[in-house]
Order: C-alpha cells, then sequence, then structure tokens
C-alpha cells in the first residue's frame, strides 16, 4: 500500500484493485461524522457550499458535503495540494476537469454514486468515466431497457435465467454510463447506440457505438463489485 492509500483511509476510503496501472479507484461512505463533515464543508468553495445549502433534506446537504469533500480530498492528494486549494473548470453541458497540472501531465477524474456509497476513479493523460449503481429490484426494468438498450441488448438479457436479469441490467447500465461519462457526451448519444456485453461472468466491454467497430478499440471496460450489494464500472482510454 502506498502513501496516497494510507493518506486517504483515514477518511473511510478503500482503494479498488483494478489490476492495472496508469488509474486508480477507491470507494467510501457518505455517511461520515459530525467532526468529519466539519471537516470537509471547510475544503468547499463557496460555490458548492451554495449548491450544499440548497439541499431541503439534511442528509442530502450532508451527503454533497461529503461527496465533494472526499473528491477534493483524492484530487488534492493526487496532486501533492490541499484539497481547498483543487480548482474545478464546469464548461456549460460538458465534463468538468481539472485546472491544475504537474509534472505528470492532466489528471483526470470521475465520480459516481449511490445509496450512501461513492465511487471516484483518477487517471492521468487518460479520459475515465465511472458509474456506480446499487443493485435492486426494478418494476420498470423492461420499459428502461426497452427506451435505453439495444436489440441486441435486450435480447440477451431475455436470455438470462430470471435470477440472473437484473444483475445482466445494472451490468449494461453501468458500462453504457461509465462510457458516455469518459466521453464527456453525456445523454447526446443515444443509449441504444452504444452496445456493452452484459452476461454475468463475462468480460466486460465495448461492442460497438452507433455502429463504429473501432470505436471500442479506443476504450477498456471494467466492471468492478466496491461494495456488497453494488455494481459499478470503469471506462478508460486505452494508451
Amino acid at each position: 500500500m502506498d502513501f496516497q492509500s494510507k493518506s486517504l483511509q483515514k477518511f473511510g476510503l478503500r482503494e479498488l484493485d483494478l489490476g492495472q496501472n496508469g488509474f486508480r479507484a477507491w470507494c467510501g461512505p457518505l455517511d461520515q461524522p459530525i467532526s468529519r463533515l466539519r471537516q470537509f464543508t471547510q475544503t468547499l468553495s463557496s460555490d458548492e457550499q451554495e449548491r450544499a445549502d440548497q439541499y431541503a433534506i439534511e442528509l442530502g446537504k450532508n451527503r454533497f458535503i461529503v461527496r465533494r469533500g472526499l473528491m477534493r480530498t483524492i484530487i488534492g492528494c493526487s496532486l501533492g495540494i490541499e484539497p481547498a486549494a483543487v480548482q474545478f473548470h464546469q464548461p456549460p453541458g460538458g465534463k468538468p476537469s481539472i485546472k491544475h497540472r504537474s509534472d505528470k501531465g492532466k489528471l483526470l477524474f470521475s465520480i459516481s454514486h449511490s445509496d450512501g456509497l461513492a465511487l471516484y476513479a483518477i487517471a492521468w493523460n487518460r479520459e475515465i468515466g465511472a458509474d456506480l449503481e446499487r443493485v435492486r429490484p426494478l418494476n420498470e426494468t423492461e420499459a428502461i431497457a426497452k427506451r435505453y438498450f439495444s436489440s441486441r441488448e435486450i435480447d440477451a438479457i431475455q436470455g438470462l435465467p430470471a435470477s440472473q436479469r437484473i444483475l445482466g441490467f445494472f451490468n449494461c447500465w453501468t458500462r453504457k454510463e461509465a462510457y458516455l461519462k469518459a466521453t464527456g457526451l453525456g445523454l447526446s448519444r443515444p443509449l441504444n447506440e452504444i452496445i456493452v456485453s452484459m452476461v454475468p461472468g463475462e468480460m466486460a466491454r465495448l461492442v460497438s457505438v452507433g455502429g463504429d467497430q473501432k470505436e471500442p478499440s479506443r476504450w477498456s471496460l471494467i466492471d468492478l463489485t466496491p461494495s456488497p450489494g453494488y455494481i459499478a464500472a470503469i471506462c478508460v482510454e486505452s494508451p
């Protein structure tokens, strides 16, 4: 375990084993002690503090503060600067970026959260996207799949045993979202044009994008189980 991971452990962050070099990921709880909540609040920008104050429910506000505070802590530790000194650039409708540069080049990041757990991924000089979901029953699974999945993916999910269909659904969803976050396209590209593998046990991979068979070679997909009951995917630009 390196110095960075040891420094982040005290904030409840756990580094995930990605089995590859050049990018890293951590997960951590968003429900934290009041003392740490106050510490994170002090690292936020005035804009972030205003956003926190807009939450009507205290739980939502506290989780926002922790989410942003943990993100600043990870990025600050990676850049060797204080969390409060981290500055972001957020273009309208675009992907947020970090203003700082170091001798390693450009640090890129992605964040996702679901039901009290957050996932953070960083990479040097490579685009990266992460998506996290708590695995749960969804009554509208079939309707969502018909709207956002390709016919190939829908057939694959329907071909799974009933006990595996929810897992297949979330495999499909998180991998698509991770790709969109990595590219910064958001929902400007229809989700049903992004075809991914989703059968439980099979390797995560991007199959095609809008019929382009070459686009997948630019990206690597990694599937994760960051915590029991959760599923996640990271999409990173190939070196």
